[in-house]
């Protein structure tokens, strides 16, 4: 079968690796010049399969008026013009009960922990390096109603057989982080969930691209998709960098962009463009340095550790598709870095980037079938496209090829929104 890729980020790439393994004629359009140089570029680097969350949750409208007013905020609102963005805001608005909460976080670490696997078969199969480590990921807590408030999460966590480990005391997360030691005073606990990992996604996915590309992948970078065709319920072909190009099958895999491309289509994805930062930081002292990934829940930042790099990446800013790089922001990766990891490496010579998240109302990505019968999505994952990729690619590979996927897949696709 010959199938069309729309994107070459991780979702994308990962979707035509499983594609061509599985024996289809696989063509990847992208309008960079080369794999993962969008979001997939410079995100967080953690494997978050157990710390996979929604961030729809109840109590978060409540927070969120507070962050708006907090001088590092780990979320800031500018209205970008559109009657789309206050739709969205109201769609997850509904999302922050408990009873949503629990669906949405069951589907996630369903993806997520399919993904785990999958990363696990790729690894032993292929030996791909990404400077990844499984250390685990240690979610910090600077207060006593953060660590009341993960007792939900650690529910759902015992449903999927996720192991976790509640930790008491600064003492306990320096065992896990002994460069932690140096910020004792601010912290009063932290989750460790040891079966979650870390590594550079670009790294990654320009590797399996190569892959790709050796297995028979053909690839076209530099085309941007002006143009989809029908002809009734069917894509008849696409117009992209004023070339046409037509398969059996597609796949949209454009993240942020999925919604704006598939509109001409009247398809209406529920996808919103999330800002998040990031810094590159040289690592300097290896003593003072994470060996993992770190979550700071309250500015919702990442800390992770490269080979020789340190990462660290948050905060969400819905103002639309700005890609502007904002001072302020790097002030807060900034300080959050400094405080826990004081010394770590030369933050002044760090490498600013910020990069669009593709985020859904319920964060759950939206993988499957549309009203078009050769068509199908793989997007919306929000910060989590690292920690899904794999699971994602695979498991729209198999819808594709109408091959049985190996987890339950029918509250995932388009129609959970009709």
């Amino acid at each position: 079968m010959q199938v069309i890729v729309m994107g070459a980020g991780i979702t994308g790439i990962a979707t035509a690796w499983y594609l061509r393994q599985a024996g289809h004629e696989v063509t990847v359009i992208e309008r960079e010049q080369g794999a993962a140089l969008e979001t997939s570029f410079a995100n967080a680097g953690q494997l978050s399969y157990g710390y996979t969350t929604p961030w729809a949750a109840p109590g978060i409208p409540q927070k969120a008026a507070k962050w708006l007013f907090k001088e590092h905020s780990p979320l800031l609102l500018r209205p970008d013009g559109s009657l789309f963005q206050l739709q969205w805001l109201w769609q997850m608005l509904q999302n922050c009960t408990d009873s949503a909460y629990i669906v949405n976080k069951d589907r996630m670490v369903r993806i997520s922990e399919y993904s785990r696997e999958m990363l696990a078969r790729l690894e032993a199969e292929t030996g791909i390096g990404y400077e990844g480590r499984q250390l685990g990921t240690l979610q910090i807590f600077r207060t006593q109603q953060q660590i009341d408030a993960a007792t939900k999460d650690m529910q759902v966590l015992r449903d999927y057989g996720v192991p976790f480990e509640l930790l008491e005391g600064a003492a306990a997360c320096a065992a896990k982080e002994p460069a932690l030691a140096q910020a004792a005073n601010l912290i009063a606990g932290g989750l460790h969930l040891p079966n979650d990992g870390t590594g550079d996604c670009h790294l990654f996915t320009t590797r399996l691209a190569k892959m790709c590309a050796d297995a028979g992948v053909v690839f076209h970078y530099g085309r941007e998709i002006q143009h989809i065709a029908t002809q009734g319920n069917r894509i008849t072909g696409l117009t992209a960098g004023g070339e046409h190009f037509s398969a059996e099958r597609y796949v949209c895999a454009l993240g942020s962009f999925s919604r704006q491309l598939l509109a001409q289509l009247d398809i209406r994805l529920p996808v919103y463009p999330v800002k998040g930062y990031s810094l590159t930081i040289p690592m300097s002292d290896e003593s003072r340095s994470p060996v993992s990934t770190i979550i700071d829940e309250t500015y919702k930042v990442a800390i992770t550790r490269f080979d020789e790099r340190i990462r660290v990446g948050g905060m969400a800013e819905l103002s639309g598709y700005r890609i502007q790089l904002s001072p302020k922001r790097r002030e807060t990766l900034e300080l959050v870095v400094n405080e826990l990891f004081p010394g770590c490496g030369n933050v002044g010579a760090a490498t600013f980037w910020s990069g669009l998240r593709p985020m859904t109302p319920d964060s759950t990505p939206i993988i499957g079938a549309t009203r078009f019968t050769n068509l199908f999505t793989n997007t919306g994952h929000g910060t989590l496209g690292w920690t899904m990729g794999l699971g994602s690619g695979k498991i729209t590979a198999d819808l594709v090829g109408e091959v049985k996927p190996e987890i339950e897949t029918s509250d995932l696709s388009l129609i959970r929104y009709a």
